[in-house]
């Protein structure tokens, strides 16, 4: 009878333990934070998940711009798998949002008119 109840607090307890060890960005040391990496030793050094992080900007209250960065990578797989996903599927991603999205789609946009350009001209 009084199992139940207690087997449910410590779920509770444990999934708030796992939202206050969310590892915030402002947290790491700043050798390991995506912009400070990429001022410092440039974006080749930096994980598809850390660059996407940078575009995204700011996490929500559960999530760091990473934690986003990689749900999306693991969803998508890769940035080709992303490009040109419609923005309200992208919605349905909890913490990204319009402005997050549009980030991305110009990011991904000026990506294609380089490559357009290259092709063209050489």
């Amino acid at each position: 009878m009084f199992i139940y109840p207690l087997i449910l607090l410590k779920n509770i307890k444990m999934m708030k333990q796992k939202i206050e060890e969310r590892v915030r960005i402002q947290d790491l040391p700043e050798d390991e934070r995506p912009r400070e990496k990429l001022l410092k030793e440039g974006g080749e050094v930096l994980s598809d998940a850390e660059l996407l992080a940078i575009l995204i900007g700011t996490g929500t209250k559960d999530k760091s711009a990473i934690d986003l960065a990689n749900e999306i990578m693991s969803k998508y797989g890769s940035y080709k798998g992303l490009a040109g996903r419609d923005i309200e599927e992208l919605k349905q991603i909890k913490g990204l949002k319009e402005a997050k999205i549009l980030n991305i789609a110009a990011a991904f946009e000026i990506a294609r008119r380089i490559v357009e350009e290259v092709q063209r001209y050489g």
